[in-house]
């Protein structure tokens, strides 16, 4: 069985100069994919653009269409980090329908990734921290509307942690949400998930993986989940702008592969966005994000 990726990479959007959003990364991993020959131009789809419908189970629809028509404040649009445009549109409905692919898919074949998505501070009402709307969120509901999950567990390994995905999961015994994010990054004002581990400042390689293999088998055993969705985020490496964080590139590939040979070994499906990463070369970025699809091809 092949790996199979959703990239929406092809829907930039404008930006002005200097933004300190790296849109350029996603192109530059999909190109280093195929070159390097993780998958096939045959095993690399476009994702379908998600509908009104699929939005609206976690957002509201103030929101939704007056992101969609442009009518959001300045202050709301500032919230979100980008200037509106209608790419941008166009960009966030595609990142979320290729969330919603592979999630179906790694329910159906085991494993499979979106190159893009783990958008986790998008919150039911708003936008903040460069997350339009919450794909993944919006993806699990998708599939329990189909009536195809049940229980999900989240294993959110960006160093920021995802506060609007905890808000909208709170109270849902049959999400399970677990976060190992910077203690002092932002978000500034956390909002507790199921799980939540804070790391300090400069956490290197050795005590990060330490933790992730003592939560991994709580989160696993407590949530029984259906559908494992792990967000990939590449910013706790040493050279990310805003990670905080020591990680190297061989701890990067070694939490990787943490992640989907503890859920492969009790044979729960994964579903793998790549969520944030800054770095101040944006070919390191690239190089750990094209790593985890590189471990993901090896579980497939």
């Amino acid at each position: 069985m092949a790996l199979h990726l959703w990239s929406s990479a092809r829907y930039a959007f404008p930006l002005p100069d200097g933004h300190r959003f790296p849109v350029a990364k996603y192109q530059l991993l999909r190109q280093a994919v195929l070159s390097e020959g993780i998958v096939r131009p045959e095993e690399m789809h476009e994702p379908a653009r998600a509908s009104r419908d699929d939005l609206l189970r976690v957002h509201s629809d103030a929101y939704v269409d007056g992101f969609t028509r442009g009518q959001l404040t300045a202050e709301e649009m500032r919230r979100i980090g980008f200037p509106w445009s209608e790419a941008l549109v166009e960009r966030s409905y595609r990142a979320v329908g290729g969330t919603m692919e592979a999630a179906a898919w790694a329910l159906d074949q085991g494993i499979a990734m979106n190159l893009a998505g783990g958008t986790h501070h998008a919150f039911p009402d708003h936008g903040e921290g460069f997350c339009v709307f919450n794909d993944v969120a919006i993806a699990i509901r998708a599939l329990r509307a189909q009536g195809r999950v049940g229980r999900v567990a989240i294993v959110d390994l960006d160093v920021h942690q995802g506060n609007g995905t905890h808000a909208i999961f709170a109270g849902d015994e049959s999400t399970f949400t677990f976060s190992m994010h910077g203690r002092r990054n932002y978000p500034f004002h956390k909002v507790a998930g199921t799980l939540d581990v804070e790391l300090d400042d400069g956490t290197g390689d050795d005590q990060y993986l330490a933790l992730l293999a003592d939560s991994l088998p709580v989160v696993l055993a407590q949530s029984s989940p259906a559908l494992v969705v792990y967000l990939a985020g590449s910013d706790p490496h040493e050279g990310d702008r805003l990670g905080r964080l020591k990680m190297s590139f061989e701890g990067l590939a070694r939490r990787d592969a943490m992640v989907m040979e503890t859920c492969r070994d009790v044979g729960i499906p994964v579903c793998v966005t790549i969520s944030g990463g800054y770095g101040a070369r944006i070919e390191d970025s690239v190089s750990v994000h094209v790593s985890t699809a590189r471990i993901a091809a090896a579980f497939a």
